[in-house]
């Protein structure tokens, strides 16, 4: 389920339109990635933004405020560490994922709760205890 698909075409809609901003020459030299870097010679062609080079990256080429941090599902993105952030969460805007640091006990006590608030979890891999391990290889044996 897609929340904020207006806000989302939105946004797609400008970034259809923004450039493919390249490091300048890297298309010239295999060693330097394509990635983007700010160019700052003194008679850098890019700099001066000389007719017939790539665009220079600005802040006229930004997204639209509203849709900004937005997860491709529509949701806001926020980093939960433990239950009471989740608490602090709205579940009809809101998408929690869950903080690298956290370890597997809290982040199932984080993954029941949230089950139980309709709060969506965008990095909610399953997840097993390890008594659930037990049983299940005592049942195969």
């Amino acid at each position: 389920m897609v929340i904020n698909s207006d806000l989302l075409e939105q946004r797609k809609k400008i970034s259809e339109h923004r450039p493919k901003f390249k490091r300048q020459e890297s298309w010239r030299y295999k060693r330097l990635a394509v990635n983007w870097r700010k160019p700052k010679g003194i008679d850098n062609k890019m700099r001066l933004q000389v007719s017939g080079v790539p665009a220079l990256v600005k802040i006229g080429y930004r997204g639209p405020k509203a849709s900004r941090g937005l997860h491709p599902s529509g949701y806001v993105d926020n980093l939960v560490h433990n239950v009471n952030d989740l608490l602090k969460l709205d579940n009809t805007k809101d998408a929690a994922r869950i903080a690298h640091t956290v370890g597997n006990k809290k982040r199932l006590e984080i993954v029941s709760k949230a089950q139980s608030l309709g709060i969506k979890i965008l990095n909610g891999r399953k997840t097993e205890s390890k008594s659930n391990k037990e049983v299940v290889t005592q049942e195969q044996k």
